[in-house]
Protein backbone atom coordinates (compact mmCIF):
# COMPACT_ATOMS: atom_id res chain seq x y z
CA UNK A 1 0.00 0.00 0.00
CA UNK A 2 1.55 3.50 -0.91
CA UNK A 3 0.75 4.89 2.21
CA UNK A 4 2.53 8.11 3.79
CA UNK A 5 4.50 8.07 6.83
CA UNK A 6 5.37 10.61 9.18
CA UNK A 7 8.38 8.56 10.48
CA UNK A 8 12.17 10.40 10.43
CA UNK A 9 15.37 8.89 8.24
CA UNK A 10 18.26 9.73 9.70
CA UNK A 11 22.02 9.25 9.28
CA UNK A 12 23.30 7.74 12.06
CA UNK A 13 26.78 9.33 11.14
CA UNK A 14 25.55 12.17 11.80
CA UNK A 15 22.13 12.49 13.28
CA UNK A 16 21.06 14.47 10.47
CA UNK A 17 17.63 14.22 9.14
CA UNK A 18 16.73 13.57 5.68
CA UNK A 19 12.87 12.75 5.74
CA UNK A 20 10.08 13.51 7.95
CA UNK A 21 7.21 11.98 5.44
CA UNK A 22 7.86 8.84 3.88
CA UNK A 23 5.77 7.35 0.93
CA UNK A 24 6.07 3.72 0.54
CA UNK A 25 5.68 1.47 -2.60
CA UNK A 26 5.70 -2.02 -1.45
CA UNK A 27 3.74 -4.02 -3.86
CA UNK A 28 4.07 -4.95 -7.47
CA UNK A 29 2.12 -1.48 -8.88
CA UNK A 30 3.15 1.03 -6.43
CA UNK A 31 6.94 -0.26 -6.83
CA UNK A 32 6.72 0.26 -11.00
CA UNK A 33 4.61 3.81 -10.76
CA UNK A 34 7.27 5.17 -8.16
CA UNK A 35 7.14 9.08 -8.74
CA UNK A 36 5.52 9.02 -12.38
CA UNK A 37 3.06 11.60 -12.27
CA UNK A 38 3.47 12.90 -8.89
CA UNK A 39 5.15 16.51 -7.96
CA UNK A 40 8.36 16.48 -7.20
CA UNK A 41 9.25 15.38 -3.61
CA UNK A 42 9.83 18.36 -1.41
CA UNK A 43 12.88 18.77 0.72
CA UNK A 44 11.97 16.54 3.52
CA UNK A 45 10.32 13.83 1.14
CA UNK A 46 10.94 10.75 -0.02
CA UNK A 47 9.78 7.38 -1.41
CA UNK A 48 11.05 4.04 -0.16
CA UNK A 49 10.49 1.17 -2.55
CA UNK A 50 10.75 -2.26 -1.42
CA UNK A 51 12.29 -4.84 -2.50
CA UNK A 52 14.16 -3.12 -4.92
CA UNK A 53 17.44 -2.81 -7.16
CA UNK A 54 17.09 -1.28 -9.95
CA UNK A 55 14.95 1.83 -10.96
CA UNK A 56 13.72 3.85 -13.52
CA UNK A 57 12.88 7.72 -13.79
CA UNK A 58 10.41 7.40 -17.70
CA UNK A 59 7.77 9.44 -17.42
CA UNK A 60 9.10 11.37 -14.74
CA UNK A 61 9.32 15.32 -15.26
CA UNK A 62 11.85 16.01 -12.36
CA UNK A 63 15.23 14.22 -11.24
CA UNK A 64 15.66 12.49 -8.10
CA UNK A 65 18.25 11.09 -5.95
CA UNK A 66 18.44 7.14 -5.98
CA UNK A 67 19.88 5.41 -2.73
CA UNK A 68 20.46 1.60 -2.97
CA UNK A 69 20.17 0.23 0.75
CA UNK A 70 20.97 -3.30 1.93
CA UNK A 71 18.11 -4.97 4.47
CA UNK A 72 19.71 -3.33 7.17
CA UNK A 73 19.29 0.00 5.82
CA UNK A 74 23.02 0.37 5.11
CA UNK A 75 23.92 2.91 1.72
CA UNK A 76 25.33 0.44 -1.23
CA UNK A 77 25.39 3.44 -3.98
CA UNK A 78 23.50 6.18 -5.15
CA UNK A 79 23.14 8.91 -8.03
CA UNK A 80 22.92 11.77 -7.45
CA UNK A 81 20.47 13.81 -9.90
CA UNK A 82 19.43 11.11 -12.13
CA UNK A 83 17.33 12.90 -14.86
CA UNK A 84 13.74 11.84 -16.63
CA UNK A 85 13.90 8.60 -18.96
CA UNK A 86 16.94 7.04 -17.53
CA UNK A 87 17.29 3.65 -15.98
CA UNK A 88 19.85 2.66 -13.01
CA UNK A 89 22.46 0.64 -12.93
CA UNK A 90 21.17 -3.41 -11.45
CA UNK A 91 22.52 -3.43 -7.59
CA UNK A 92 22.60 -6.90 -6.63
CA UNK A 93 23.21 -6.21 -3.17
CA UNK A 94 20.12 -3.96 -2.63
CA UNK A 95 16.93 -4.63 -0.95
CA UNK A 96 15.54 -1.69 -1.00
CA UNK A 97 16.14 2.14 -3.26
CA UNK A 98 14.96 5.22 -1.13
CA UNK A 99 14.70 8.15 -4.09
CA UNK A 100 15.12 12.12 -2.43
CA UNK A 101 14.87 15.07 -3.81
CA UNK A 102 17.77 15.73 -6.31
CA UNK A 103 20.57 17.07 -4.77
CA UNK A 104 19.76 16.22 -1.11
CA UNK A 105 22.03 12.88 -0.65
CA UNK A 106 25.32 13.69 -1.42
CA UNK A 107 26.68 13.92 2.12
CA UNK A 108 25.39 9.84 2.25
CA UNK A 109 28.38 7.79 1.67
CA UNK A 110 28.67 3.98 1.29
CA UNK A 111 28.47 2.36 4.62
CA UNK A 112 26.24 4.71 6.47
CA UNK A 113 23.58 4.08 8.11
CA UNK A 114 19.89 5.14 8.06
CA UNK A 115 17.94 5.08 10.94
CA UNK A 116 14.09 4.95 10.54
CA UNK A 117 11.97 6.09 13.07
Amino acid sequence: MNTHKNNTITLERTGQVLVTKIRCANNYFLRLRGLIGTPALTKSEGMLISPCKQVHTHFMRYPIDVVFLDKHYTVISKVIAMQPWRVSSYVTNALHVLELPANTAAMLEPADKLIFQ
